[in-house]
């Protein structure tokens, strides 16, 4: 997959099937969009193009609802978008004067006049341009106008529920990481830097390793503990996650995350680690003292130990 940063280092082909999106999470509804993007494009033996943007839109337009919780980082979305078989990414940097081009416009100069295309594929809800105020109705007389198909794909859906962001980032919040993990079509994952703790842990016998998440608006599921994959400097390892402000250590802690990384010793400060979300354990609680703490800490570590265990039998 090419990826380039600015419509005029693209090749205008005529014959490409394009399609537009922030596509955050690349969760199984956006995985619709592109399969189909790329099946479009290798029958009629042309070129499939995704036009996303970085930073999110709603990082530089302002929200009623607040700062964006991101799902994925731009770098994971490349990543997820070149398994999925594109063969260009063109990733616009998304500005405030860039919000303001109106929804023709912005189809002008980026696409019909930009990589070109002979078809559009957009979600049944694609909603584009200065205030998102372009809708399917008018892209639809944008391409009788500048000589493009429109292609609309359906809702999909997960077990009944129609799959978006909204509902991964509710199903995280919630704490409900199976459910996500359909809804995305893979375990959530967060990658962070390790980090100076109080080294509580240790103490306790379950040394952790503190993670500052990159970058610092992703999303973090809900307060709780849970089983992990950690994938660190090449090796792929197991642990049980803590999140949540530690009740029983003290009141008033800021919030957390640590890992404890099954038959692991090693020094990994400043280290680059990569989380992803198996399993939920329990919900985060308050325990009358250090040795409950403890003792529950040591059940959480077995059921771990059953749980990877199981992954490998299915293996």
């Amino acid at each position: 997959m090419k990826v380039i940063r600015s419509v005029a280092e693209a090749h205008k082909d005529l014959n490409s099937v394009v399609t537009v999106g922030t596509f955050d999470g690349v969760h199984c509804a956006h995985q619709e969009i592109i399969r189909e993007v790329v099946r479009r494009a290798r029958d009629r033996k042309g070129r499939s193009v995704v036009i996303t943007f970085d930073p999110h839109p709603k990082e530089v337009v302002a929200s009623p609802k607040g700062s964006v919780q991101l799902l994925t980082t731009i770098d994971e979305r490349v990543a997820l978008l070149e398994s999925l078989g594109v063969d260009l990414l063109l990733v616009i940097w998304f500005t405030f004067e860039f919000s303001r081009i109106s929804a023709e416009a912005f189809y002008k100069d980026y696409i019909v006049n930009g990589v070109g295309a002979s078809e559009v594929v957009v979600g049944y809800d694609h909603m584009f341009g200065r205030d998102r105020q372009g809708t399917v109705r008018e892209l639809e007389e944008m391409g009788r106008k500048y000589g493009f198909s429109l292609v609309t794909v359906p809702p999909f859906q997960v077990a009944g529920e129609v799959v978006s962001s909204t509902r991964v980032r509710k199903a995280l919040a919630a704490g409900d990481i199976e459910h996500a993990a359909a809804l995305l079509g893979r375990p959530y994952s967060l990658q962070g830097r390790v980090v100076e703790g109080d080294r509580r842990g240790a103490q306790l016998g379950f040394p952790t390793a503190n993670i500052h998440p990159e970058p610092a608006n992703k999303v973090i599921p809900a307060h709780g503990v849970y089983v992990v994959r950690v994938h660190i400097a090449g090796e792929q390892k197991f642990g049980m996650m803590n999140i949540g402000v530690r009740p029983t250590v003290a009141a008033g802690l800021a919030e957390t995350l640590e890992v404890h990384i099954l038959d692991f010793d090693r020094n990994i400060y400043g280290a680059l680690i990569n989380l992803e979300f198996l399993r939920r354990l329990r919900g985060e609680r308050k325990f009358g003292s250090l040795a409950e703490l403890t003792a529950q800490l040591e059940t959480d570590r077995e059921e771990t130990r059953r749980f990877v265990a199981g992954l490998k039998d299915h293996r």
